[in-house]
């Protein structure tokens, strides 16, 4: 294995907390001197931003980390060993551990890669030039791609040619209007909106699951609607799903009270959210919600009316609902009023119960689930005052007619 070249320091850090944390310490003290901190823990600490997941790279062959690990009696799981991937745990924390690599061929899915131990080489294999930075425990950082300048200025830009990158993996082209959204200042990369637009007859390609995370997280940062725009003017937004005009997104972001990205999911699909939900593969109850958002309601209804709709849906359902419409509706005058009404909501239940009817006489059966239900409708009705004295006496009534 070749000896990584170490080039000039292009700057040092005084070290963060994170790095000074007993569980990073340990990690990086079993894998020897060699090992840097990669990707986006290095991005993110360079722009003083909270740090999500530790990834680090080494030299070392796969095996050697799971030894390492072991001897120092840390929890070794071989996550990718194929890929040169194995992830440390300490507790809660867990560290991916990549050996520095490069590749040979790749199908815009997957790559066959050849480890090797040059940090430079290892550069050039990332997605962006703000991912090719690597930062050891002492806190230099080395800069193989111009990250740190593009960084500072906000450029997301590809690492060499744009559409070679994406044709190793069509992942990057989402995942470049998602770093725009998140990192990007002032106009986006011309050669990379180039390449994307080129490529977008390879988005078919990516896995439903794949797909749907970036674009959730594209659609949590603060304000996605820019990038929205850049998307549909690039014809990345339609393979994907039938979008509506990025501006009831916008809509939707002036009066949410926080951000939701399924929700402003909701808001940018035109049509079929059940489709949508189902082409992105999303859990169930995700694609429940999505669906049941896109039903309008009444905002113009009367206070006794919506507090039936917050009973029949919940309050989570209800917000889904009055927020998406008055979005897509563009009638948002009252948003803020029913928002704080359902926030001052408390849930009531239905007094009755089936054993209710059947001491009646009425056998079990679709009969008494009948006469629940409209008894329950007449109790919402009268605005859930009835107790339950006053609901066996309707439910007796209904029964004799029966």
């Amino acid at each position: 294995m070749s000896t990584p070249r170490r080039r000039a320091d292009a700057l040092r850090i005084v070290p963060r907390a994170w790095m000074k944390q007993p569980a990073t310490r340990a990690v990086m003290r079993a894998l020897g001197g060699q090992a840097r901190f990669v990707g986006g823990c290095v991005r993110d600490t360079l722009l003083k931003r909270p740090i999500g997941d530790i990834d680090i790279a080494t030299p070392l062959l796969p095996d050697a980390v799971m030894k390492s690990l072991a001897r120092a009696r840390i929890k070794a799981v071989p996550t990718g060993l194929a890929h040169g991937t194995v992830t440390a745990v300490i507790g809660k924390r867990h560290f991916e551990i990549t050996t520095l690599r490069r590749d040979v061929e790749t199908d815009g899915r997957h790559a066959e890669v050849v480890f090797d131990g040059d940090y430079e080489a290892d550069s050039r294999r990332r997605d962006f030039t703000m991912n090719a930075l690597s930062l050891t425990l002492d806190g230099a950082v080395f800069d193989y791609q111009n990250g740190l300048r593009d960084l500072k200025a906000g450029k997301v830009r590809f690492i060499g040619d744009a559409a070679t990158r994406i044709a190793e993996d069509v992942l990057r082209l989402l995942r470049f209007y998602r770093f725009q959204a998140r990192y990007g200042r002032g106009a986006a990369d011309k050669d990379a909106r180039a390449a994307c637009r080129a490529s977008t007859t390879l988005l078919p390609t990516l896995s439903g699951e794949r797909v749907a995370a970036e674009l959730l997280k594209l659609l949590g940062v603060p304000d996605p609607v820019p990038t929205l725009i850049l998307m549909e003017k690039d014809g990345v937004l339609a393979p994907i799903l039938a979008p509506r005009d990025p501006v009831v997104s916008r809509r939707l972001i002036r009066i949410e009270p926080q951000p939701d990205p399924l929700r402003r999911l909701g808001v940018l699909i035109a049509e079929d959210h059940d489709g949508v939900g189902r082409h992105l593969k999303l859990s169930n109850a995700l694609r429940d919600r999505l669906v049941a958002m896109a039903a309008p309601i009444d905002l113009a209804a009367d206070a006794r009316a919506q507090r039936a709709l917050l009973y029949r849906l919940g309050r989570a359902a209800y917000e889904d609902r009055v927020l998406v419409t008055a979005a897509v509706s563009g009638k948002t005058r009252n948003v803020k009023a029913l928002l704080a009404s359902a926030a001052r909501w408390r849930p009531v239940a239905f007094p009755l119960k089936g054993r209710d009817v059947t001491a009646l006489g009425v056998a079990p059966g679709p009969a008494v689930g009948q006469i629940l239900a409209g008894v329950e409708a007449w109790w919402i009705d009268g605005d859930f005052k009835a107790a339950r004295r006053a609901c066996l006496a309707e439910m007796k009534r209904r029964v004799a007619k029966i």
